[in-house]
């Protein structure tokens, strides 16, 4: 790791940074123009709280111009979020640490309760005195995924571009997350890149750290978070600028017909493709739930599915959820059930219970023991189901709206349920 003098000011990205003369936490009418935004005024605290929280409690402060962190979080506690959640972007800001300090930048963070820590579902930009943390934590010794500029536990930075400012001096740093491709800088210089949710993404993401993190890295967008990892940090200059949102409009396939490849198994009921190219779920021998879920979120978009129920039909399409090891969902639910049980209605699995059921009078729309086709369309808050293409339901909710998640097919428990599923196309919207 080299040490970065004071002449590399000259640099372009320093030089709009943290380095330059322009005063703190203020930008340029350029950058306006350009469409940056400040995260922090300087002055206050407006515009972070606590993660999980409506208000700020954490110990952080502002003094002289700097987020100051005391130095009392710890692994459960003191981590504060922005108001917003941002998704595509330009994150940029200046930090300095205490000597031996630990802290980080974690983006596309989800709150839920059932999230204890920001972490567990947000990529982080570790900020840490490498050597620093070392002397103060002997005979203790970093790993290398744990050490400055490193997308933590997953991607390490390039040696070669890592130039650092003497401890205790200002560093600045950048991420850019443009729909999936993801870039750091330090003091200027990229030092890494890589594109998430790719097969290699998930490699690493289910080999390490994260490997009982189920919903690390997933979410599309988030609350940006700052980190008291139980060392004093400043922060300053901290701006983002909005990149816009990429969506082909394509149609995909989230089955191949051959192996269920993109799909994470959750339960011990049974799920597997047969001799016909069919997926098919079934009823194991403990006879309870069982979820098929997508291993990338899909937030808006229009789905088609073609199911055959045999035996007892008590399935459904979960969306815009998230499953809690071993076997508990936590979202919305398309049913698929047996005739008479409102087929394309809309259930929630966080206690309200029916959202929306159908009318009496299109339950024989469903075909028992024939090819049915369900369609689902979630955009923002507004949910519609149509069976064999007759408008089942037509919702809108804000929590619904405010959600992000995966696609799940389910087994219900009971016993004695099989289903076949095929031509699963989705279209992101």
């Amino acid at each position: 790791m080299k040490t970065l003098a004071a002449v590399i000011c000259g640099s372009a990205l320093i030089a709009a940074t943290g380095c330059s003369e322009q005063k703190p936490n203020t930008l340029s009418q350029a950058e306006i123009a350009d469409g940056w935004e400040l995260l922090f005024d300087g002055k206050t605290l407006d515009g972070w709280r606590d993660y999980n929280g409506d208000s700020l409690t954490q110990p952080w402060t502002v003094v002289d111009g700097c987020i100051q962190a005391a130095g009392d979080g710890s692994d459960l506690s003191g981590y504060i979020v922005t108001d917003r959640e941002f998704d595509n972007f330009i994150l940029d800001w200046d930090w300095k640490l205490g000597y031996g300090g630990n802290s980080g930048m974690i983006y596309h963070v989800v709150e839920d309760p059932y999230f204890k820590v920001p972490y567990v579902t947000g990529p982080e930009y570790q900020l840490i005195d490498n050597e620093g943390w070392e002397e103060v934590n002997a005979p203790s010794k970093l790993e290398e995924w744990q050490k400055l500029g490193v997308d933590y536990a997953m991607h390490l930075p390039d040696a070669d571009s890592m130039f650092v400012n003497p401890q205790g001096e200002w560093n600045n740093s950048r991420i850019v997350f443009d729909n999936g491709h993801v870039e750091h800088y330090l003091n200027g210089h990229k030092i890494l890149e890589f594109d998430a949710w790719t097969d290699d993404w998930f490699e690493r993401k289910n080999a390490g750290k994260w490997e009982m993190a189920p919903e690390y890295g997933l979410a599309e967008r988030g609350v940006i978070c700052l980190q008291d990892h139980g060392s004093p940090a400043s922060f300053r200059n901290i701006k983002i600028k909005q990149l816009p949102k990429k969506v082909s409009g394509e149609p995909k396939d989230l089955f191949n017909g051959k192996d269920l490849t993109g799909w994470e198994n959750n339960g011990t009921e049974l799920w597997y493709v047969n001799e016909d190219g069919l997926m098919v779920c079934e009823s194991g021998p403990d006879k309870a739930y069982g979820y098929l879920a997508t291993r990338e979120y899909y937030n808006d978009f229009d789905l088609t599915v073609e199911f055959k129920q045999l035996a007892n039909g008590n399935s459904g399409i979960f969306f815009r959820s998230f499953v809690e090891p071993p076997v508990k969902v936590h979202g919305w639910q398309c049913e698929v059930a047996p005739k008479g049980n409102d087929s394309g209605g809309i259930y929630e699995s966080y206690g309200r219970g029916w959202l929306a059921q159908i009318p009496d009078e299109k339950e024989n729309i469903l075909k028992e023991g024939e090819w049915n086709t369900m369609r689902l369309r979630v955009e923002g808050d507004h949910v519609q189901t149509w069976l064999n293409g007759e408008p089942m339901v037509d919702l809108t909710d804000e929590k619904i709206g405010d959600a992000q998640g995966r696609i799940a097919l389910q087994i219900h428990d009971g016993g004695g349920i099989k289903v076949l599923w095929k031509n699963l196309k989705i279209t992101k919207l």
